[in-house]
């Protein structure tokens, strides 16, 4: 690797995560093909991150200058005769960086998954105690064992993801909704369950919060929010229709839900709202957008991969005679 392969990787994860997510936001086919575009969402940030590191990396490989023996050495004295000091440290300090970088998205990983645990542990058992187990969701609709009802009379609707899942009522949702609309909100609530959309929240808040908020941009966040919901909405309609979707959508418009937690309604409730009366998925888009996650993903690999195996050949090679 050489400058020219650290900068095309810097100005790479620079598009990656800022112009390439705030072009990607203000489209409007992701709303016809939300799987498609949710996978090209996590092809670009995971390339990001990639890129980020192979910057790093291919500035720091240029420590492994050649040895008497002509293979790459690890010795600093040498590094030192060959480069001089100052590109040396330069060199060093890129390399610490990269390490640091690294080590702030694996805390970020590690901080998010832990915090949105205990949120959700002590909201769970919070609702388990406050369950109003006298109360059933209708005379037609069986209620399952992870169904939580709360005695408010606001309409509330939302999911506890993880091993012991949660779907969370009010009385109020239940005395506003008919059985079909409820039946909307549950499935659409499982769907998140089943799909562990939260997983996929939560890997993209950790790399929001792991990147410098010089470059960082909140599209991604948003947008993925919005596309999970929108899965979410795809299943609830294939089993009540769009009318009662809808209908369930605008009474819990309102609906909140604690951190961890995914509610039914919120600010994206209008967008979904209107994309219900739209056309449906297009199978091209959706094709395109698969084959550029594709290329954002195995483009940058392979330029990475190739220069870093040759380069640990020569280092692990045995010494010619």
């Amino acid at each position: 690797m050489n400058a020219p392969t650290a900068l095309a990787f810097g100005v790479l994860a620079l598009a990656l995560t800022g112009p390439v997510p705030a072009l990607l936001s203000r489209a409007q086919w992701p709303y016809r093909s939300p799987r498609a575009a949710l996978v090209l969402w996590q092809a670009i940030a995971l390339a990001a991150v990639l890129s980020a590191f192979s910057s790093g990396l291919a500035i720091a490989s240029q420590l492994l200058v050649p040895g008497p023996d002509g293979r790459p050495t690890t010795d600093p004295t040498s590094e030192i005769d060959a480069l001089g000091l100052p590109l040396w440290v330069l060199y060093v300090v890129v390399f610490g960086l990269t390490l640091l970088i690294g080590a702030k998205l694996i805390f970020s990983i590690v901080r998010v998954a832990v915090h949105t645990r205990r949120r959700r542990a002590r909201h769970r058992m919070l609702v388990d105690l406050l369950d109003r187990g006298d109360v059933d969701l209708s005379a037609t609709l069986k209620r399952l064992p992870d169904v939580r009802i709360l005695d408010a009379t606001e309409p509330i609707a939302y999911c506890l993801p993880g091993l012991r899942q949660r779907v969370v009522l009010s009385e109020g949702t239940l005395n506003s909704l008919n059985d079909a609309e409820v039946t909307a909100i549950l499935t659409h609530e499982r769907s998140h369950l089943r799909a562990r959309h939260d997983l996929v929240l939560e890997a993209f808040t950790a790399v929001h919060q792991a990147f410098p908020r010089v470059v960082r941009s909140k599209s991604a966040l948003g947008s993925v929010q919005l596309l999970v919901e929108l899965l979410a909405d795809d299943s609830a309609v294939k089993v009540t229709g769009p009318g009662p979707l809808a209908r369930a959508l605008v009474t819990c418009a309102g609906s909140t839900a604690p951190r961890g937690a995914m509610a039914v309604g919120g600010p994206s409730t209008l967008v979904r709202v209107r994309r219900l009366s739209g056309a449906g998925a297009d199978m091209r888009v959706a094709v395109a957008a698969y084959l550029a996650a594709a290329a954002i993903l195995v483009v940058p690999t392979i330029a990475v991969a190739v220069p870093w195996l040759v380069e640990l050949s020569r280092l692990f090679s045995p010494t010619q005679p």
